[in-house]
């Protein structure tokens, strides 16, 4: 069979070839972009300084102070005296204030000579174990210690019902509670060192107000010589 074509107008009977031509020139040109170096180039810079040497400055011009020299030193005199200390200067001399023992004190003052007083302090005395009770006005007719006590406690009682005054600001603000008052009947009769303790400030200050008030007592005895007489009581506060 005869083939078709002329074998001279076969494209690709040195496709082969070619190919291999390509391939080789591709891998050359790689290889030199490889190989081959390159390098900065070095940038110059023109460094340019103006100088001037004509330099103008206004100067202001500032007033001229002249000052007076100083004056000179005193110069030396021609001829020195010399003065000598003649004067005599007394001197102060300090006694020793100390005593010793070979020195003898005249007059001296006996130990039994002196008169020392005993100054007694007023005792206290608690109303539970007075020898005589303070009497209260309307209790002197009783007899015995028990009855005073008991009619001194009675009228006490019925001196606070009497004189009693709730304070506004504390029922306003609904306080209540238990104020425990404690003073001394002087050796005058008199009420004395008011002491109270309770649940508000406004309580305790009616408290103190009430037994303030108490009128002057017969003082307590004791051993035969009116002595000071301490009493507590309680005054409860109730709200209704």
């Amino acid at each position: 069979m005869k083939p078709k074509k002329n074998p001279n107008a076969d494209i690709g009977r040195n496709s082969g070839l070619y190919f291999m031509i390509g391939l080789t020139s591709i891998l050359f040109v790689t290889w030199q972009s490889f190989e081959v170096k390159t390098y900065e180039k070095e940038s110059k810079v023109l460094e340019i300084a103006q100088v001037t040497d004509d330099l103008k400055e206004d100067v202001p011009i500032t007033e001229i102070v002249k000052t007076t020299p100083p004056p000179p030193p005193p110069s030396a005199p021609d001829v020195i005296e010399i003065v000598e200390d003649v004067e005599d200067v007394e001197e102060t001399v300090i006694e020793s204030t100390e005593s010793s023992q070979e020195i003898y004190i005249e007059d001296a003052i006996s130990v039994d000579d002196v008169e020392v007083e005993e100054v007694e302090e007023e005792e206290i005395v608690p109303f539970a174990v007075i020898e005589n009770v303070p009497v209260f006005p309307g209790c002197e007719n009783l007899q015995t210690e028990e009855e005073r006590k008991a009619c001194f406690s009675k009228k006490v009682q019925e001196h606070i019902i009497k004189n009693f005054k709730y304070p506004p600001t504390a029922l306003e603000m609904r306080i209540s509670g238990k104020v425990y008052v404690q003073f001394v009947i002087d050796s005058q009769g008199r009420v004395k060192n008011i002491q109270k303790r309770g649940p508000d400030r406004l309580l305790e200050k009616e408290a103190a107000r009430i037994i303030a008030a108490l009128p002057t007592v017969k003082p307590g005895i004791q051993r035969g010589k009116p002595v000071k007489v301490k009493y507590a009581i309680p005054i409860n506060f109730v709200l209704q």
